[in-house]
This record gives structure tokens, C-alpha cells and sequence, in this order.
């Protein structure tokens, strides 16, 4: 009996467990939902929340579910299963909702419903919508209700700035922009001028080593990084032909998103 009492009383705090996030969420009609009935196997069913807001479960027949919490249903299923049941022990679990989502849209990530089972951080969602490499993290914003709750994903996404995570709620919106400049062009006599996708800590030997390095009417050592900085256009000129000769690692230039690699022709 001792024994027994153990065992309900480690059921129980693993029923709390798997079923407090989601007290507080109302179920709804598409809603799918666990129930677990202890030691009987055959009662213990997942189900899906119909139109009219009921379930069926097995030895009890159609009940209410949809405008309760979790916690609420479970109690009333208890009541319901101990009639059949000698102290049955029942959880009762949202394992993923329809109308517990989140919206995301923007042209740097794949827009659409995001549904969340159970509690959910912002971090969670990155991880889990996985933001390309052109999306905007740092111009990415969480609206919830028409207020802008956060703005500026980067530091989260990348380095785990726990400071900045939230907690989502149904409803919500995340905005992920396209950064628009996040190319490196090298052009003019390269072997294969081209279009790279900007990656951070990309340097000028990782660019014309992808353009298939020079021709031979370059002037190597006039080789130009323009770049826009404070709406102005700056440009820095790259001994390359000492960086590729003779290996002065002083000419290998540190790109930015924006930048063109303009490899000069030299007077022949």
C-alpha cells in the first residue's frame, strides 16, 4: 500500500509536469489533445477537438472540451472515468493547438502560421523557423496586439542573449525583413566576375579566389573595395598582387555586406 502511495504520488507530480504549461490556454475546435488514464491503456487515447467543440473518449462518449483549460477538462474527465475507474489518475495535455499560433512574415523567412505546443520563446521560434543567412535579424521585429514588443534578433539568434528573448502569446507577429545589401560583387578582370553571398568575417582572397582569381591584363596591386559608408562612397585600394605573390596578409581586406571588388585592367 505504501508502495502504491509512492507511485500516485510520483504520478502526480509528473501529471503536473505535463500538463501546467498549458493550464491556462482555452481549448478549441482543432486543438489535439492527450488523454492519459493510469494503468489502462485502452482508456488512454489522443483525440482531436471537433467543430462543435467535443472529444470522444472511449467508455465515456462525447464531452465537452473546447472553452476549458487543460486543467479543467482533466477533472471533469476524472469525475467521468470514476465511475468506471477505481481512483483513476488522468492527465490531460495540449499537444499542439490551432489557434495557439504565431505569425510569421516578412521577405527574409518563409511566411505562415507557426503553431506552438505549449509555452514558447522568441528564441525557441528562430531556432525552430531557421532564418536564412540574407534575412535581417537586426531589423526583425515582435508586434504583439500593435506594439512593437522587440526589435533587433541578432544578438538572440547567434549568441544566445537571453536578455533579449520574450515569450510568445497567440497572435503574435514576427517580422523578418531581407537585407538588401547582403552581396559582395567582384567585377572587371576577374576570370569569373560574379554575385557572392555575403557571409560574416569574409575577406578580398575569399572573393577573387571564388572569381577564379585574375586575368592576365589586371594591374593586381590597383585593386579597388568600394564601399557606401554614412551615404558616402569610400574606396580602398588593395596591394592583392602582394597578397597572392608574396602572402602580405596586410593586403587581405575584411568585406562588408555591399562591397564591390573591382579588379582594374592595367595599360599593356
Amino acid at each position: 500500500m505504501k508502495r502504491f502511495a509512492v507511485i500516485m504520488s510520483l504520478v502526480m507530480v509528473l501529471m503536473g509536469a505535463s500538463v501546467g504549461y498549458c493550464f491556462d490556454y482555452i481549448i478549441n475546435h482543432g486543438d489535439g489533445i492527450s488523454v492519459n488514464v493510469w494503468g489502462e491503456k485502452e482508456l488512454s487515447v489522443k483525440v482531436t477537438v471537433r467543430p462543435d467543440g467535443r472529444i470522444t473518449l472511449p467508455g465515456i462518449g462525447d464531452m465537452d472540451a473546447a472553452g476549458q483549460t487543460a486543467e479543467q477538462l482533466q477533472a471533469k474527465i476524472t469525475t467521468r472515468y470514476a465511475e468506471l475507474v477505481r481512483n483513476p489518475v488522468v492527465t490531460v495535455s495540449v499537444d499542439m493547438s490551432q489557434n495557439n499560433s504565431v505569425i510569421v512574415h516578412g521577405p527574409g523567412v518563409k511566411p505562415g502560421m507557426v503553431p506552438m505546443a505549449g509555452r514558447t520563446t522568441l528564441l525557441q521560434l528562430l531556432t525552430r523557423i531557421a532564418p536564412e543567412a540574407t534575412a535581417d535579424l537586426d531589423g526583425a521585429t515582435l508586434t504583439r496586439e500593435g506594439t512593437v514588443l522587440r526589435t533587433g534578433f541578432r544578438d538572440l539568434y547567434e549568441r544566445g542573449a537571453i536578455a533579449d528573448d520574450a515569450e510568445l502569446k497567440p497572435g503574435d507577429r514576427v517580422f523578418i525583413p531581407f537585407r538588401a545589401k547582403w552581396s559582395v560583387y567582384v567585377v572587371g578582370a576577374v576570370n569569373e566576375p560574379m554575385t557572392l553571398t555575403y557571409h560574416e568575417g569574409m575577406t578580398l582572397m575569399e572573393a577573387l579566389l571564388a572569381a577564379k582569381g585574375f586575368t592576365r591584363f589586371a594591374d593586381r596591386n590597383k585593386t579597388e573595395v568600394v564601399r557606401e559608408r554614412d551615404g558616402r562612397q569610400e574606396v580602398v585600394v588593395v596591394r592583392a598582387g602582394d597578397l597572392i605573390d608574396k602572402g602580405d596578409l596586410t593586403q587581405n581586406v575584411p568585406l562588408q555586406a555591399g562591397d564591390y571588388v573591382i579588379a582594374k585592367k592595367g595599360l599593356f
